[in-house]
């Protein structure tokens, strides 16, 4: 038996994966331990997580994997700042303690928790290696192409290459400080969205824009290549010298001061937005047609933080050249501790890679799972009233409350690995209403009125409400594709004239799920990798004629997603959701007597800004 721990530390989204015999046995984010939100700290909680999953101990490892390397990391960001001094000499002391304290001895952080008994070597891989082997090695493909794109890892911001088998090569690179992640972080930044957490928030903002900006981006910003490759006109910038994204040039050419954060939106942050996802999506269609053209590929793997904008998967796999795409559910920083631990696998150790038609990541349900018992003991505790039932009287009670408009928390199997809800820590609601978008943000998530949700289907009813290839569509919510046009009630060309008011506007017979363009970004579902969650479904289709709901997030603004039955009870007593489901119980708000049955809209401010 060979086993291997992954780990991402001391960035964004610090996890661990664990990896035995080749097969991926459990990985988590550290965020969902110890509920702070993209928690870059130490993975200890996930680390030990994953050790109890696999049935070890840290003295039974093989080895232990980080997904970069550190000292090369460190070369950068002195070369970077020397260039840039005397005006990167106050970022470099910034940077400078917390690399002294963990990022140079890593090693010394490393063998001290849950890890003290390694005896072992510590592999480090590069970082967008460590992207590409997450990508390739879970996917069902023999041999692909590989791209691989984000913000920077130790100098390269994006990569190409190919996998085959058990070796993946990667053939050439974007260097920093010419960045894609970069440049679209810049436009969250400025737009008043956080970095490293908002560019979701842009991306779902740029259908209510138009591109007026584009041309400005492509002219003045960047010198875009065919194939994809590019260079930054770095007087626009700040990022790679100084504490901010934007210079006082990029103000200037753009209208203005970035938008204070919390503020009123306006339509320049609309049109920014739609304008830098227009150059984003091209970028990225260029760099994938050079890529097939290169290498003569039919098929892609794609990973890193620009992997997780689904709207420019969407188009790639609309318009791209490969026949199919496939995505790494955890493209960020995170699903590098299970590349590094893939990488050594296969790449050092030469063990047979496994392609399943389906792929290898288990539906992404790679977190931890409660026992009943654990979860009564809550409840009893908690003194709530609850219904503990069959699987076929819950799927059909919690069916008829989602068509009754009712919004229902539902925790219940492994949690999810990466940033989407796919089932199994979700808030789940009838996309049939046209009112529920509105309530669930500002009532229930504490976020913005303009954030679309997503669709669950049930598998077999897919082609008959979206616009899209099978292929296209997939069990992890990482595409974006159309509603069907018989499903629509409004154009999207008279709703783009409404520009933010048009949240309010029914755009199809789903309005929940159906964004402004009419595009929606989709979850398949099917009863062998979802089970209850497929028979929830199936039995709301059978209660209303509609094979959908909407699945957002159980968490709320500035939160992880809950892990535990008590985050989501936590989760449930502080929002306005009206039932949860914990496994097999189901709890009713209207029940309760030690919970309000009310919570004002002012909760948000319980809660840390996202």
């Amino acid at each position: 038996m060979s086993a291997i721990l992954g780990i991402s530390a001391f960035y964004h989204d610090a996890a661990a994966a664990l990896v035995v015999d080749g097969e991926i046995v459990a990985a988590a984010q550290e965020e969902r331990f110890t509920r702070k939100k993209h928690d870059p700290s130490f993975p200890a909680h996930a680390i030990e997580y994953c050790l109890q999953a696999g049935g070890l101990t840290a003295d039974k490892l093989d080895y232990v994997a980080y997904y970069e390397k550190p000292l090369l990391k460190f070369d950068r960001l002195l070369e970077t700042q020397l260039a840039a001094a005397p005006r990167g000499f106050r970022v470099f002391l910034q940077a400078l303690p917390v690399w002294l304290k963990d990022k140079l001895f890593l090693q010394r952080e490393l063998r001290s928790g849950p890890l003290k008994d390694y005896r072992r070597r510590f592999v480090f891989v590069e970082h967008h290696e460590s992207h590409a082997a997450s990508a390739f090695y879970p996917s069902p493909f023999d041999e692909a192409a590989i791209l691989t794109i984000d913000g920077v890892g130790e100098w390269a911001t994006a990569s190409c290459g190919v996998g085959r088998g058990e070796r993946i090569e990667l053939q050439q690179e974007l260097r920093y400080p010419h960045s894609l992640g970069l440049l679209y972080s810049a436009f969250t930044y400025f737009c008043g969205f956080r970095v490293n957490s908002g560019e979701y928030k842009l991306m779902g903002l740029a259908p209510y824009g138009k591109p007026i900006y584009a041309a400005t981006i492509r002219e003045k910003l960047l010198d875009l290549k065919e194939d994809g490759s590019f260079r930054l006109d770095l007087s626009y910038f700040d990022y790679w010298h100084g504490l901010r994204m934007t210079s006082r040039k990029f103000e200037q050419l753009f209208g203005g001061p970035p938008r204070p954060p919390e503020s009123p939106l306006t339509q320049r942050e609309c049109d920014l937005a739609a304008s830098i996802q227009d150059v984003t999506e091209e970028i990225v269609l260029r760099m994938a047609r050079q890529l097939q053209a290169r290498t003569g590929m039919r098929h892609i793997c794609l990973a890193g933080g620009v992997a997780l904008n689904c709207v420019a998967n969407g188009r790639l796999s609309r318009e791209g050249p490969f026949e199919r795409i496939w995505i790494q559910p955890a493209a960020g920083d995170a699903g590098g501790a299970l590349g590094a631990a893939q990488f050594v696998n296969h790449q050092l150790l030469g063990e047979t890679r496994k392609v399943r038609p389906e792929d290898s990541q288990q539906g992404s349900l790679l977190g931890p799972a409660f026992v009943e018992d654990e979860i009564r003991a809550l409840l009893n505790r908690e003194r709530a009233t609850y219904h503990e039932l069959s699987d076929d009287e819950l799927c059909e009670r919690v069916a008829g409350l989602l068509a009754d408009e009712q919004v229902v928390g539902w925790c219940q199997g492994r949690m999810e690995f990466g940033p989407r809800a796919l089932g199994s820590r979700s808030i789940l609601g009838d996309p049939r209403s046209p009112k529920l978008q509105s309530v669930m943000n500002l009532k229930i998530k504490f976020r913005e009125s303009f954030r679309p949700f997503a669709p669950a289907i049930l598998e077999d009813a897919a082609a008959d409400y979206f616009d899209a290839r099978p292929q296209d569509l997939g069990p992890y919510m990482m595409t974006v594709v159309k509603v069907r046009p018989e499903h629509w009630r409004a154009t999207p060309a008279g709703m783009l004239s409404e520009g933010l008011a048009a949240v309010h506007t029914p755009r199809s017979d789903v309005p929940a799920i159906t964004h402004m363009d009419h595009s929606a970004r989709v979850q398949t579902v099917d009863e062998q990798r979802h089970g209850r969650f497929w028979r929830l479904l199936d039995q709301f289709r059978n209660q209303t004629g509609c094979p959908v709901v909407i699945n957002t997030s159980f968490n709320v603004r500035g939160e992880p997603i809950v892990c535990t039955p008590e985050d989501a009870w936590r989760c449930f007593a502080a929002t306005n959701i009206d039932a949860l489901v914990l496994e097999r119980f189901l709890i009713l708000r209207s029940e309760q007597q030690h919970i309000p049955q009310q919570v004002a809209d002012g909760s948000v401010r319980q809660f840390a800004p996202d």
